[in-house]
């Protein structure tokens, strides 16, 4: 099955069902369908071959959206990239993928002028005008901004837009190209199979450059599969989602309604935490991924001011939540659902733990979540017991192709298990099960902090700090010391009004952990510094 055929079989059967409300425009799935097969002509019709990649660099709206399923749609293989990315990266991203073609909203590219000449790969760049140059369209336009009924010319565009005027590759917008194909409003004959790629998804680069993980279509329809299995979606739910669809974890929550048939209520951030919530009561949203920043804002609010009666779950995913954010979130929200998770960008997900056991296994992340097998090994390859850490394996439909021509990366993750012929992912991260088999997230390898001889767990000393009432959001690193080889550094933001000391923070500690995992420097700051996911972004910290 092609990823695509989720939303062409969910328009097929429910056509007018609202599939998306974003910046106060309700689309249905006929519209998003239509549309996106009328870009995916165009995209075809510009030169866009099987297996192509297409850049997606547009805020959340409803065209990154649509964008998404045309591209798949054209055959080709979207790539997402953060509306936050500075030219240099941006540029790096194009040239490492070697894009055909770019789809951007005008508005992001001031700053890019030097880009245009620096991706020479680069044959078409699609760009969704701002709203002072565009008129809103008549309906027969589908749900896209325009100007008129009438293709507007490239050099309109460069005119009307001073940041394009040096870009030496074809211009199209985004509302004339769907016009041009506005009486083609089925999909284009199918042009892949379900191993060809459907997307990159490059990862931070907290070390280095970013690498592009490469998923097929089958990938991606099972990570689909396995994760609405065990979340329960049905075409009832209403998700809302605050995170960037360029952070898988946004992508799939849109990929995942399509598949079910919900709505995705679609917000650009959660810079607004009020205004959140009350979209959440006017929508009646059932569904709500978040990561532990969030968290952090949610139980600093009075969240008694809400009608949340209709909010089923909460899944997290990326980081782990803290211990003590679940136990406070169940205090304040018993009847709401908390599905605890595991995954990194190279299979999509790889645990979650059942909702009946979040009491018992506040700080577990489960089991392998359907079709898909884990393993606990050691630096020989032996698999481990209960309760030894070691390094987390995976396998599955949902393990990536690899890495985007950098062989010698994916062997250092993909590498033969113990069933012949097989690869399992190495993921670089440790765990330890307990005596029934939930897994347990101890840390990165590479974040692993050797004090005085002793390893010691960023997440162990983290889980403490946040036992403590004053504290509402924390970080533990490791910092080169002469002594000790690494000493443990934990930074710190308090709640509001709070006083503390870095002796207060140490001597709470020392009522928990072993003396050398108390960190022998304490930093309070205001703000922590945060990747465009939401993650606290501990190489900043490090870096500092």
């Amino acid at each position: 099955m092609l990823l695509e055929q989720f939303l062409e079989q969910t328009a097929a059967r429910v056509p007018d069902k609202v599939a998306l409300v974003c910046e106060g425009r309700r689309v249905t799935y006929r519209e998003v369908e239509t549309e996106a097969n009328q870009l995916a002509r165009g995209l075809i019709s510009r030169g866009i071959a099987r297996g192509d990649r297409v850049v997606i660099f547009l805020d959340n709206s409803v065209e990154a959206a649509v964008a998404v399923w045309a591209v798949l749609k054209a055959g080709a293989v979207f790539v997402m990239a953060n509306p936050t990315t500075k030219p240099d990266k941006l540029t790096y991203l194009l040239n490492n993928c070697r894009a055909t073609a770019l789809i951007a909203q005008t508005k992001r590219l001031r700053g890019f002028e030097n880009c245009w000449n620096e991706t020479p790969h680069l044959r078409h760049v699609i760009v969704v005008e701002d709203s002072s140059c565009v008129a809103r369209p008549e309906s027969s336009m589908g749900v896209a901004e325009a100007s008129s009924n009438k293709s507007r010319p490239s050099q309109s565009l460069r005119a009307c837009h001073p940041q394009l005027q040096d870009c030496s590759h074809p211009l199209s917008g985004w509302a004339a190209l769907v016009a041009e194909h506005a009486a083609q409003t089925e999909p284009p004959a199918k042009r892949g199979i379900d191993v060809d790629l459907a997307a990159l998804v490059y990862t931070s680069g907290s070390t280095g450059n970013p690498k592009g993980v490469m998923l097929t279509h089958h990938n991606m329809v099972a990570a689909n599969r396995s994760i609405t299995t065990y979340l329960g979606n049905t075409p009832d739910d209403i998700v809302l989602n605050v995170l960037p669809l360029s952070f898988d974890y946004g992508l799939y929550q849109w990929l995942m309604c399509c598949h079910y048939g919900g709505t995705l209520i679609l917000e650009k951030s959660f810079t607004y935490p009020h205004a959140t919530l009350a979209k959440i009561v006017q929508e009646g949203v059932t569904g709500f991924p978040i990561v532990p920043t969030i968290v952090a804002i949610l139980l600093q609010m009075d969240l008694g001011r809400y009608d949340l009666s209709k909010l089923r779950y909460f899944s997290n995913t990326g980081a782990a939540f803290p211990v003590e954010y679940i136990q406070k979130l169940r205090r304040l929200l018993p009847e709401v659902t908390i599905f605890s998770m595991f995954g990194l960008t190279e299979c999509k997900r790889v645990s979650y733990l059942p909702p009946e056991e979040i009491d018992r296994r506040t700080g577990s992340v489960g089991k392998a979540m359907p079709n898909c097998e884990t393993m606990i090994l050691d630096e020989s390859g032996q698999q481990l017991g209960p309760h030894e850490v070691g390094e987390l394996v995976v396998r599955g439909s949902n393990v990536m192709k690899g890495y985007w021509e950098a062989p010698e990366e994916t062997a250092k993750r993909l590498r033969p298990g113990k069933i012949p012929h097989e690869m399992w992912l190495y993921t670089g991260d440790l765990f330890r099960t307990d005596d029934e088999g939930f897994l347990y997230w101890v840390g990165r390898k590479d974040d692993i902090i050797k004090s005085r001889g002793e390893k010691v767990s960023p997440r162990e000393v983290e889980d403490v700090l946040h036992q403590h009432p004053l504290i509402a959001e924390a970080a533990v690193i490791g910092v080169s010391d002469p002594v000790l080889g690494q000493a443990v550094r934990a930074v710190i933001r308090l709640q509001p009004n709070g006083t503390l000391t870095a002796r207060d923070v140490q001597a709470h500690c020392r009522q928990y952990l072993e003396d050398f995992m108390v960190p022998q420097q304490v930093e309070i700051r205001d703000t922590l510094p945060k990747t465009p996911n939401g993650k606290i972004d501990k190489k900043l910290l490090v870096e500092a």
